[in-house]
């Protein structure tokens, strides 16, 4: 597993569409969400707009999922705060939903674009942290 300058070096910034995060009771019937997270007594749905739309539920508030595209995995330290503390430092919500081989942000749908410069600066700048070979 790469470290975490090179983990950084290898981010890849990818827009990936906009979603909403809805309550429910139940998961509805038909739809293909893109994560479901179980409360106590709840579920939240992470789907696509239009699932969202056609399945009755609000999509007022939209996120733009950006997956990283970095060589991490879970047990990879420092990943997740580094990208959350450049993105907070420009009040960019990082909400962090990491699978075993991807991580994918959710950030507000109308700073989609400023917040994959400032991940596409980052991996940049990490590249430069790289000994030389």
């Amino acid at each position: 597993m790469p470290n975490f300058d090179q983990a950084l070096a290898s981010l890849s910034a990818t827009f990936e569409g906009e979603y909403v995060f809805a309550l429910v009771d139940d998961i509805p019937t038909g739809i293909r969400p893109f994560a479901i997270v179980r409360d106590a007594d709840l579920y939240t749905v992470v789907l696509s707009t239009d699932q969202a739309a056609d399945a009755g539920l609000p999509t007022a508030k939209t996120y733009a999922r950006i997956s990283l595209g970095l060589a991490a995995d879970l047990d990879s330290i420092g990943i997740t705060s580094t990208v959350s503390q450049v993105l907070s430092a420009r009040s960019i919500v990082a909400n962090v939903i990491t699978s075993a081989r991807q991580t994918h942000l959710f950030v507000q749908a109308d700073r989609a674009q400023e917040a994959a410069d400032l991940l596409t600066e980052l991996g940049r700048n990490a590249q430069g942290w790289l000994p030389k070979p």
